[in-house]
């Protein structure tokens, strides 16, 4: 299914009827409005104009289009913010206080907002909660953008109190529980606990770890709140969902978050997000990719939102063009928007819509692309939708979910929160450890699921990869336990308890269940300057993060340059004890992939590889043509065996 983002607001009235017919005419099935609209649909408080919104959704419905109607809460309007100032939340830089003008401007601790985000979005649900055109519900937009996560606002330190009495108990208990007696930090009531922001230096790193956690739970919060408003008015056809943008990117637990929805949603903008990972590339390193994002990064976000999905999930947002947002923004390589939309069906996608219908003249996003030129002539992602929608009928019955891939890589929030907390070297940061990872087994051909590290079943994996697990619980070991396949712990794991200590007994902590061995010394060095990594008889580097350890009865299958360990093995568990290069990785996840009996194809840096419904999907991101790794035989649906550039091919 094709959908796409359209405001009827936007646009004179007379222009709605040929807007929806020829969305119709191109193949689309679905439409996104409503999510900005709050100052349209209520002019002040209690004072509603229904009306105009009536009619677009009519208008689109007799078209034969059906309508996801988003809540307004992500844009607050100006007399909401005048009359509720308390609304607007603190920036944790400057302690000054954000303004209107843009979006996300409110905070998730303000009672005052949480009320009324409550009432408009039960208001429109109660509007439009059995109308017939309407057949889903967005909440929100994009939750946390912008960095809107934290806030150091009186409603959160008053909300951020309360919750470290109800977690703590007792301001004794806190004190201990953080190491308060260090630096005289100790407090004689929960009622003197400030937020963690605008001291000297840092503030103590359990301070700031509760205070992630209690934002987090804000968030979750807010939006369950929100879930709650919809689906007490909302038809039982109507499902409700909401569009993340990249997960790692909010500081928020994705998969509490997401815990009350039907599906959830992602919005992919891979040249801007590939532009913002690679910011600090070699040009060399980053122009093959320039047009076409990078070849795992798309892929790594379709992954992580199917796992927090548990099946099916869209894409509300897949950019069609130029965005306006990035620090830079290259126009797509001629295919690259049909690749994207078929990479997205590949990985388990049940719609894709694109942002947006028309390119706005006016505005913040005036130099964003559309479907349509301001001047209303089709852009050139016009042609490649087409090509989409026909295609898609030549693919077939999609609705199956993919299927559960031999491996499971663990994403972890706390492990995220002890990397931002605690840096130590300025070379290792938790996404990209995560990501170095993924690339791996995406450049051996491997499909992989990433699953919540505390909340999802590991049964059935066949190998189970942890790129770090900083501070696993009891929810965690108990999943580790319980599964069957092989375990491969990255360095850093184990390293923290659920305080932000360092672990009793010395890391890896309650994971020496499954590593027999003890972190004794941790040093970080430069990311210019590695040192040597002895593997099976060939050298590969280590650097950034590295860890002394010492054995009890593991298996040494590393070593460094000194001949001290760097990986070791202990039953069905290996521990890699530093950073290393993508070489090495590659070469010991070939070997647990060949004891687990998961398949490899090694490929080149610009093919990917993908399986869903019997059917395997090839992306060549290059300027050239690549022979793919069909079998002899293959019934190729779309292309060939060798597929065009930028292109797609896809075989049973």
């Amino acid at each position: 299914m094709l959908g796409v983002c359209y405001y009827p607001e936007h646009w004179p009235e007379n222009m709605w009827a040929r807007d929806a017919q020829r969305m119709r005419d191109l193949g689309l099935s679905y439409v996104r409005i409503g999510e900005f609209a709050w100052g349209r649909v209520e002019k002040s408080e209690g004072a509603f104009t229904w009306e105009w919104m009536d009619r677009a959704i009519d208008t689109l419905g007799t078209a034969g289009l059906k309508v996801v109607l988003g809540t307004p809460t992500a844009t607050p309007p100006k007399w909401l913010c005048e009359k509720y100032p308390d609304i607007l939340p603190v920036d944790i830089e400057t302690g000054l206080r954000r303004g209107f003008g843009s979006r996300r401007h409110y905070d998730f601790s303000s009672k005052t907002y949480l009320a009324q985000a409550e009432r408009i979005s039960a208001a429109m649900a109660q509007r439009y909660g059995s109308h017939p055109y309407v057949a889903g519900w967005q909440t929100d937009n994009e939750l946390c953008c912008h960095d809107t996560t934290l806030s150091a606002s009186p409603a959160a330190r008053d909300a951020f109190r309360l919750w470290c009495a109800k977690r703590y108990g007792t301001i004794d208990a806190l004190n201990d529980a953080w190491g308060n007696v260090f630096w005289s930090m100790e407090y004689d009531s929960f009622d003197q606990i400030d937020l963690p922001f605008f001291t000297v230096c840092e503030t103590n790193p359990a301070h700031r770890l509760a205070f992630r956690r209690f934002a987090s739970d804000q968030v979750v919060r807010f939006h369950d709140v929100m879930i709650a408003a919809i689906r007490a008015h909302a038809g039982k056809e109507q499902w409700v969902t909401h569009n993340i943008i990249p997960p790692a990117t909010t500081g928020v637990d994705n998969a509490a978050l997401t815990q009350g929805l039907d599906f959830v949603s992602y919005d992919n903008y891979p040249l801007g997000f590939s532009d913002q990972l690679m910011a600090k590339a070699p040009a060399a390193d980053w122009q093959p990719f320039m047009r076409t994002g990078h070849p795992d990064l798309a892929a790594l976000n379709f992954d992580t939102v199917r796992g927090l999905s548990k099946g099916a999930w869209w894409v509300m947002e897949q950019q069609p063009g130029p965005v306006n947002w990035a620090p830079h923004n290259p126009r797509p390589a001629p295919g690259m928007i049909r690749h994207w939309s078929l990479q997205a069906f590949a990985h388990g996608a049940a719609c894709v819509a694109y942002f947006r219908w028309r390119q706005v003249p006016f505005a913040q996003e005036q130099m964003h692309a559309g479907l349509l030129r301001p001047d209303d002539h089709p852009s050139p992602a016009w042609p490649e939708v087409e090509q989409v929608a026909r295609e898609m009928a030549q693919l077939g019955d999609l609705s199956e979910a993919a299927a559960k891939a031999p491996v499971a890589l663990l994403v972890d929030t706390a492990s995220a929160f002890v990397d931002d907390i605690e840096r130590q070297g300025a070379g290792y940061r938790y996404p990209a450890v995560v990501f170095q990872y993924y690339c791996a087994l995406r450049a051996l051909g491997v499909d992989v699921d990433i699953l919540s590290a505390g909340q999802a079943s590991l049964a059935g994996y066949r190998l189970i990869v942890a790129p770090t697990l900083a501070m696993p619980d009891d929810a965690v070991m108990q999943r580790l336990r319980a599964s069957d396949g092989l375990l491969f712990f990255g360095p850093r794991s184990g390293a923290k308890t659920q305080e932000f200590s360092i672990s009793e007994g010395l890391p890896p902590g309650p994971l020496r269940e499954f590593v027999p061995a003890k972190i004794i010394a941790v040093e970080t060095l430069r990311p210019d300057c590695t040192e040597l990594l002895n593997y099976q008889g060939e050298c590969f580097t280590s650097g950034r993060w590295r860890e002394t350890i010492e054995v009890d009865e593991a298996e040494i299958i590393a070593s460094y340059e000194d001949g001290s360990p760097a990986a070791i093995r202990s039953g069905r568990t290996t521990y890699v004890a530093t950073l290393t290069d993508d070489a090495f990785l590659k070469s010991l996840l070939v070997r647990l992939c060949a004891e687990a009996d998961i398949a490899v194809t090694p490929l080149p840096s610009t093919l990917r590889l993908r399986r869903r419904g019997g059917m395997t999907f090839a992306f060549n991101l290059a300027a050239e043509p690549v022979h793919v790794p069909a079998p002899d035989g293959a019934n190729f649906i779309l292309g060939g065996q060798l597929v065009e550039p930028f292109g797609v091919s896809v075989w049973r």
